[in-house]
């Protein structure tokens, strides 16, 4: 999938490529076969897992730094307060309706999605500059989405131009 990603980048002339990634192996894979381009590590915030935990240790974060990529750890854009409502009150957000709709693509596009808003709201892509933005369904990489990002607040700006990979849904 990386090399699709590659090859896609340099015809388009794109040089930033968001990779979601929990523990940082897809995106330590990322940084080995994007050399040259700028890549965005999007992962997890703290406690997503459980209360206090961050799940990617600091010395893969360091090496992913050492190794020129940009890294953003944080809320998810479809999740966070919504997410904490539908918990409690075992009602759905604006948010987790917009993932949840995106999910009918694949879970990769929900997250390559999510990882491109996120991303931009940390000001490591610059909207509305084409990006290449990757996702996965459980673990590792599987889609790949060139778009024009947008910050979560532009939501409805963000543009999907082309899907250079995805898995096709088993039912």
């Amino acid at each position: 999938m990386l090399e699709l990603v590659r090859a896609r980048a340099t015809a388009l002339g794109i040089t930033d490529v968001v990779v979601p990634s929990v523990e940082g192996t897809s995106a330590l894979l990322a940084c080995e076969r994007l050399a040259g381009l700028h890549v965005v590590v999007v992962t997890q915030s703290s406690g997503f897992a459980r209360p206090g935990h961050q799940e990617m240790p600091e010395d893969v974060l360091e090496e992913l730094k050492a190794r020129g990529a940009s890294v953003f750890r944080g809320t998810h854009s479809f999740g966070g307060v919504g997410r904490a409502v539908r918990r409690k009150f075992a009602t759905y957000q604006v948010e987790e309706i917009i993932a949840q709709t995106l999910k009918r693509f694949g879970e990769g596009t929900k997250v390559a999605v999510e990882a491109s808003l996120a991303a931009a709201d940390a000001g490591l892509i610059s909207p509305p500059r084409e990006t290449i933005s990757c996702g996965g369904t459980g673990r590792g990489l599987d889609t790949a989405l060139v778009l024009r990002p947008s910050h979560a607040q532009d939501f409805f700006d963000l543009e999907i131009l082309e899907i250079i990979c995805k898995p096709r849904n088993p039912k």
